[in-house]
């Protein structure tokens, strides 16, 4: 019988803040910000709120750390989606659609309740803007290698509007919108985008 390894305490560390992180998540998405307290979050990640404080000072360094391992999450997730896009035409309409889910998952309601947070919030801002941009940049990236023949300045043009575009419509279907409105203002957008595509 092979003997059970023993973790180190940096493994159980790291264990023990990223469960913290995880219910941190699990709380935005189903309470909404305001209603999520560091007491639920330790209670659904199975951590005392005194072995919490060893990781995060108070809710805002919490919340806060929430941003950045959201972000790697969604990172991961949109990286892992663009290795089975195809290239050249037939990118646009599918980058579309995968930025589209990207924007609209479970993820996302994490990082829109994030966001109106941090509207009266300036240290939330402050932790949000650097790692909303790195998704930003790391997710161009991505695009650029499906569409390369796309001039610079039109492929960030369609990104950036895409991006504002189905952050749009994941406010609106939280806030109950039609499902048939939005998959029609979806299709109306990837038609014009792929106009744009053509005349370059």
């Amino acid at each position: 019988m092979t003997a059970r390894r023993h973790r180190t305490q940096a493994e159980r560390r790291e264990q023990t803040r990223t469960a913290l992180l995880d219910a941190t998540i699990e709380c935005l998405v189903e309470l909404g910000y305001a209603r999520t307290s560091v007491q639920e979050i330790c209670a659904r990640a199975g951590v005392s709120k005194g072995a919490a404080q060893h990781h995060f000072a108070d809710k805002a360094d919490l919340m806060a750390s929430a941003v950045a391992h959201l972000t790697t999450r969604r990172m991961a997730a949109l990286s892992a989606s663009f290795a089975d896009l195809p290239r050249g035409e037939a990118a646009i309409p599918a980058a579309i659609d995968l930025l589209w889910a990207g924007y609209s998952g479970t993820l996302a309601t994490a990082a829109t309740e994030l966001w109106i947070a941090a509207r009266t919030d300036p240290a939330l801002r402050a932790a949000i803007r650097p790692v909303d941009r790195a998704l930003g940049r790391e997710t161009l990236t991505q695009i650029r290698t499906i569409a390369p023949e796309l001039p610079r300045e039109r492929l960030e043009t369609l990104f950036w509007l895409t991006v504002n575009f189905t952050r749009g419509l994941a406010l609106d279907a939280e806030l109950g919108g039609a499902p048939a409105r939005r998959k029609q203002l979806l299709e109306e957008w990837k038609r014009l985008a792929l106009a744009a595509y053509r005349g370059a």
